[in-house]
């Protein structure tokens, strides 16, 4: 029998097949082997060793756990069609309760009378009786785990099953965990082995346990992170560019149709400075590598326009890749309206030309019987073998974290050794954030709007408002405008681990109830398990007007550019991150019809709870920076550092644990700094800790420790 290890695929475990349905969703919270799988961390713990007894029900409606024995003998009973209920009474020393599953006829079996259990469950008053609906279960164990984890997880995969699953990985790879962090600064640190914190985070005994396994791989995030940002600094260093001459930009800024902000100027100041190496001298400068941050309807195109002016003046050619061909077609027709009377000839590159109009478009990358592109933009079709440019001085990738690193590297790579990137991004993050973000960039940001930018209404509303807002749907119709409806889900799901939590709504389902509600409309559905051409001809159809109603996930949530659309809903509000729900605001609002966005959930009935003040926030701010500062100090990171599966698919430096939004947070992360930049200072290449080495070097998709 095969040995298990960290580089071992997933259907190595039991109950896991090679391509089948496990594995694929798995693969969907971006887990491919063992290694990722035992790195998968609970995203919350049940204390279930908080044992409360049935006849003093609590105050404060959250679950806990109890310990019944079986009274009566289950029976199921069928409440309407599709529907059955299974139902016992249980006790403890201080009185009886009712037991009720829904939909899970099986359970009956499971509970003999004079069984004991220990449930987990929101105890409720129905008809003067208490009562535990649905609730956590297991036989009692007076030796069982205290804390039991809750998983990250996806359509169709349950908390039991993910937990046996992960429960096998940890298993498997623990034996071959090696330490990567010099022993000098665990001890500094009082920190404990990486093979305690892998076991703990799944398994802690206690809160102590938990605590100081979260701790140590919480520095290890921030430290690994800081070696590999420093080596990435001193690499770019070493690298060399071919530093411009300064351009005049007043025929581009005539040629807008607006004065540049004032922080637009400044990203355009900071981009030449770069560019031309700031001190006036000759011969190669540093590659530039910066970012430009800046919120929906900032205006970053401008700036990016700027670049390429500035780099086409120069003799060099410019490449912007784009995430998707319908945002890479809005730029092209912006960047030919601004560029091409000044002189530069705009190229597009995408996968759904004809044979003609790429045979054409790669003649102008190239030069080769054709007129030189000064600015090629494109999709993914720009880095595709075959594709040649003459002369790349600068690349441009807009909405960055869409994007591989493989395929930001690879677009790099086209124009030869030195090449000055720029990247754009249209989430706001606090500026405390974006030293741990981006801190291989140089970070430009623009934190004004344009004059005259609409701000869009918001308001909070639960489903006692579902009649209002259907007629508000209706009204935007009718008057010929557009709807974007968002969903958590594409499909339903199970919310396992998550008692007593609002039902979720799903992309597909609740297209079927408003095609349904509307029969007249055209409604359309839009998600991220689509096929990217499939997406493109629904956002094509949506853009072109054909679709009135677009239900869709957050795959809308950058991109595509429809001024006609001007209501956005989004359900189960409580499910998203204020930054995010800006982001999806941002969607409507960019013509001249006044625009308005509504945010559905349980949570704007419970007034005091904090998702209740989370919609406040967006109800009274517009600003994507004070928003993010607020979703910071809330949430965490989480909205802007990728999370889980996000992580293996951007390539960037994400954090499962770690977050830098408090004092404690800064401090540990300071810590980690400073200890990097001592170990990189006496040890510059790692030569003398080989396992460190393999572990800056590992994708941040793979296991660090496990071999």
């Amino acid at each position: 029998m095969a040995v298990i290890n960290g580089d071992s695929l997933v259907s190595a475990l039991n109950g896991v097949s090679a391509g089948g349905r496990r594995e694929e969703q798995l693969a969907r919270l971006g887990i491919a082997t063992v290694g990722e799988l035992a790195r998968h961390y609970p995203r919350s713990y049940q204390d279930r060793g908080d044992v409360r007894l049935v006849g003093e029900p609590p105050s404060d409606g959250e679950p806990h756990s109890y310990v019944l024995t079986v009274v009566t003998a289950p029976v199921t009973v069928t409440l309407r069609r599709s529907m059955t209920m299974t139902r016992f009474r249980a006790s403890d020393e201080s009185g009886t309760c009712e037991v009720v599953f829904f939909n899970q006829p099986y359970v009956r079996n499971s509970f003999p009378v004079g069984s004991r259990h220990r449930f987990y469950g929101r105890l409720t008053s129905e008809r003067g009786g208490a009562r535990l609906s649905s609730p956590s279960h297991e036989p009692f164990d007076a030796n069982g785990p205290r804390f039991l984890p809750v998983y990250p997880t996806t359509e169709g995969l349950s908390q039991k099953m993910i937990a046996s699953l992960t429960a096998q990985a940890v298993s498997a790879v623990l034996p071959t965990v090696r330490e990567y962090i010099p022993e000098q600064i665990l001890r500094r640190r009082s920190l404990s082995t990486i093979r305690f914190a892998l076991e703990k985070i799944h398994f802690p005994a206690d809160a102590d346990e938990l605590d100081r396994a979260r701790r140590r791989l919480i520095y290890d995030e921030f430290f690994i992170f800081a070696i590999r940002m420093m080596l990435s600094r001193k690499n770019r260093a070493r690298e060399c560019a071919p530093r411009f001459a300064r351009v005049d930009m007043s025929p581009f800024v005539r040629r807008l149709p607006y004065s540049l902000t004032g922080a637009q100027a400044r990203a355009v100041d900071d981009i030449a400075r770069d560019l031309c190496g700031g001190d006036g001298g000759v011969g190669g400068i540093t590659p530039m590598a910066r970012i430009v941050i800046g919120d929906v309807g900032c205006g970053k195109t401008a700036v990016a326009a700027a670049a390429a002016f500035m780099t086409a003046k120069n003799g060099y050619q410019t490449v912007l890749m784009a995430p998707t061909e319908i945002l890479a077609r809005q730029h092209y027709d912006e960047m030919v309206r601004t560029l091409c009377p000044l002189g530069l000839n705009v190229t597009l590159l995408c996968g759904s030309q004809t044979a003609n109009e790429r045979r054409l478009a790669l003649a102008e990358c190239i030069g080769g019987g054709a007129p030189l592109a000064d600015l090629v933009v494109g999709t993914h079709a720009l880095i595709e073998d075959g594709v040649r440019f003459a002369r790349v001085g600068l690349v441009i990738t807009d909405e960055q974290h869409r994007f591989g690193a493989l395929q930001r590297a690879a677009l790099s790579e086209k124009g030869g050794d030195g090449t000055h990137t720029l990247v754009m991004s249209a989430t706001p993050i606090p500026r405390t954030l974006s030293l741990v973000m981006y801190g291989d960039l140089d970070v430009s940001v623009i934190d004004e709007m344009p004059p005259g930018r609409q701000i869009v209404d918001t308001f909070a509303v639960d489903e006692k408002y579902r009649p209002r807002l259907n007629n508000f749907i209706r009204s935007h119709v009718s008057d010929g405008h557009q709807v974007y409806v968002v969903c958590p889900a594409v499909e339903d799901i199970e919310t396992d681990g998550d008692e007593g939590a609002p039902p979720v709504k799903s992309a597909l389902a609740h297209a079927d109830e408003l095609a349904h509600e509307f029969p007249d409309f055209h409604v359309g559905v839009v998600h991220g398990r689509m096929k990217g051409v499939d997406k493109e001809r629904v956002m094509a159809d949506f853009a072109s007007g054909k679709i009135d109603i677009l239900v869709a996930t957050t795959v809308i949530e950058v991109g595509v550019n429809v001024p006609n659309a001007t209501l956005m809903i989004v359900e189960n509000a409580e499910r998203f991150g204020l930054s995010q729900l800006h982001q999806l605001r941002g969607r409507v609002g960019r013509g001249q019809a006044k625009s308005y966005c509504v945010l559905v959930s349980a949570a704007s009935a419970e007034a005091g709870s904090r998702a209740y003040e989370r919609l406040l926030t967006m109800k009274r701010e517009h600003d994507g920076f004070r928003i993010a500062e607020r979703d910071l100090a809330l949430r965490g990171p989480g909205d802007f550092l990728p999370q889980n599966g996000s992580i293996r698919q951007s390539g960037s430096f994400g954090f499962r644990l770690a977050r830098a939004d408090d004092e404690d947070g800064m401090a540990r992360m300071k810590e980690a700094f400073d200890d990097a930049s001592a170990v990189l200072a006496d040890d510059p290449e790692l030569l003398r800790a080989p396992e460190l080495l393999r572990a800056v070097r590992c994708v941040p998709s793979s296991d660090a420790a496990i071999s």
